[in-house]
């Protein structure tokens, strides 16, 4: 049976972006006599209001989406900690106590940084620390945990992924570096709670768009490492807006509340998007 989900955080409203996603996700399962969750992922504690968790519910009734469970991540927050657990026995993580600053200084005192999608990766400054200081400091300095990718990698070998539109992908595991796992101030991080949530629920397909592909490669090497099972994916294609660019909350992409209030109807916005049809000063990337 097909499992999928949407899964947005509660950090602002919705826009037409996030309803072209959230109707694949839905219709996805739908058309095969699945189920569809919502999942609210509100780990970045000092963003996420209630406000918008009521938000995002209305937003997808006004669309005609109905869901058959919904969970928050803030109310699971002992899952991500047994899996951090799990990898900080293996090896495969250690404290970071660099501050955004360091890091700064250190990637640009570097003439060979590695990058990725987001830029710089982080320099592993903290990797080799020696585990009594790790100890000391840890009694008295706050700290993230960090993957360990590089070690990751060599454990898990090669991967892949299989995508429902471009294949089979192979994994590129060092894309995000010793990506964080648990900030000083996030109880845990984006890709440690999407791995772990997405196998607790059995998601069987992962509906999202293509500028979350480069995570995929993170996902995976973390699905390996602690044991889950792969999901299929399906990362479609973004909504833009006239100008090109990628809708985006922190841009001022018009909202889906902001056309309720205007008198739009959500069915007739959901059914133009079923057959491809944007409103004008929208587009497709590709």
């Amino acid at each position: 049976m097909i499992v999928s989900r949407f899964a947005p955080s509660p950090t602002g409203g919705l826009h037409l972006g996030h309803a072209w996603s959230a109707i694949q996700a839905h219709d996805r399962a739908r058309d095969h006599g699945g189920r569809f969750l919502l999942r609210i992922e509100d780990t970045d504690v000092t963003r996420s209001r209630p406000e918008h968790v009521a938000g995002i519910i209305e937003d997808l009734e006004w669309l005609g989406l109905g869901w058959d469970a919904m969970s928050v991540q803030s109310e699971r927050l002992a899952l991500y900690d047994a899996a951090l657990d799990r990898l900080r026995d293996d090896g495969l993580a250690y404290p970071c106590f660099c501050t955004r600053a360091e890091i700064a200084r250190e990637v640009a005192a570097s003439l060979h940084a590695p990058h990725g999608p987001d830029g710089p990766h982080y320099p592993g400054t903290c990797r080799a620390i020696g585990s009594t200081t790790r100890e000391e400091r840890m009694a008295t300095e706050a700290f993230a945990w960090r993957l360990d990718a590089g070690e990751a990698a060599r454990r898990a070998g090669p991967l892949t992924w299989t995508d429902e539109l471009a294949g089979t992908m192979p994994v590129e595991p060092l894309t995000l570096g010793d990506l964080v796992l648990k900030g000083k101030d996030r109880p845990a991080s984006y890709h440690l709670a999407v791995v772990v949530d997405d196998a607790a629920q059995d998601i069987t397909h992962v509906v999202r768009g293509r500028d979350i592909m480069p995570s995929t490669h993170a996902h995976r090497l973390l699905q390996a490492v602690l044991g889950l099972p792969e999901p299929v994916y399906h990362h479609h294609a973004l909504v833009l807006d006239a100008n090109g660019n990628r809708l985006a909350k922190r841009h001022g992409a018009p909202t889906l509340a902001d056309w309720r209030i205007e008198g739009m109807e959500g069915n007739a916005v959901a059914g133009r998007l079923r057959a491809g049809d944007l409103p004008a000063g929208f587009a497709f990337d590709c």
